[in-house]
């Protein structure tokens, strides 16, 4: 199993890197869309979709993806849209994780889809807008989820005591929250002090945050940001509880699927760009 991990997380990096590293903002955009669409197929599985509906499903979402990359050089859309899907994230997110995982199932088949789909696009579309505003940027937002997880797990092991979801995800705890924000906290002073001292391409998002508030702004902006990755983690793993999945597809081995590595991420981007247009 750590031999798949590793190789699957070599491969996905040989892919990644080159996008990355380009100036230009479709080569990131067209791998990310592959990936999306994946997830796309994934989400309609998890919802009991036919098999056809939704391969259907991932089809339709990648090529409204590449759709929106033909439409400009770069996709821009506007700051009210980021603020709308942050507030669904956050209101119904909240109602969901609320109702836990027998309510899901009687949420219409067809609404859960749609809804799903909608929210990987936006999801995707933030990244795209990300990686225009900068490398630096886009890296600032994937490194806080990044980091507000590996520091929740590391604290959840060691000082976890009160469970979080046990109904959902019973390896959670509230130390472990407490501890990826500490983690989070941490990672944004330390790249306060790479945007100061090296010429990056762009500000982080810990620099937009402190330039448009202060201090105390960052700090609850970057938190917020953590929470909702935990949010996105937690919603994931409702709906996979749901449909009786251990984990989203078998397309990364040693890694599940792909929802299963970007769920943190798909409520953190369009609140991130939310954040930075304030």
């Amino acid at each position: 199993m750590l031999k798949q991990r590793i190789l699957t997380a070599v491969v996905l990096l040989a892919l990644l890197l080159p996008a990355l590293a380009s100036t230009a903002t479709w080569p990131f955009a067209l791998l990310t869309l592959v990936l999306i669409g994946a997830a796309g197929w994934e989400w309609g599985r998890l919802n009991q979709w036919s098999a056809p509906a939704a391969v259907a499903g991932g089809v339709v979402l990648a090529l409204a993806c590449a759709a929106s990359v033909g439409a400009a050089d770069d996709l821009r859309l506007p700051a009210a849209v980021w603020g709308v899907v942050a507030l669904l994230w956050v209101v119904g997110g909240a109602l969901v994780l609320r109702g836990g995982v027998s309510s899901w199932p009687r949420v219409p088949r067809a609404l859960r889809g749609v809804l799903g789909l909608l929210l990987l696009y936006a999801a995707w579309a933030a990244m795209v807008q990300a990686k225009s505003v900068g490398l630096n940027f886009l890296l600032s937002v994937f490194v806080l989820v990044w980091a507000a997880d590996i520091a929740a797990y590391f604290g959840g092991r060691a000082f976890g005591r009160r469970k979080l979801a046990p109904g959902i995800s019973p390896g959670k705890s509230w130390e472990g929250v407490f501890s990826g924000w500490l983690g989070v906290a941490l990672l944004a002073a330390l790249w306060l002090w790479v945007d100061r001292r090296f010429n990056v391409d762009s500000a982080s998002v810990y620099s937009r945050l402190q330039q448009q508030g202060g201090t105390a702004w960052l700090v609850v902006g970057a938190w917020a940001l953590a929470g909702l990755s935990v949010v996105g983690d937690l919603f994931e793993s409702l709906v996979k509880r749901a449909a009786g999945a251990k984990d989203s597809s078998r397309l990364l081995p040693g890694h599940g699927g792909v929802l299963d590595r970007i769920d943190a991420l798909l409520p953190v981007f369009p609140a991130a760009m939310a954040l930075a247009a304030w």
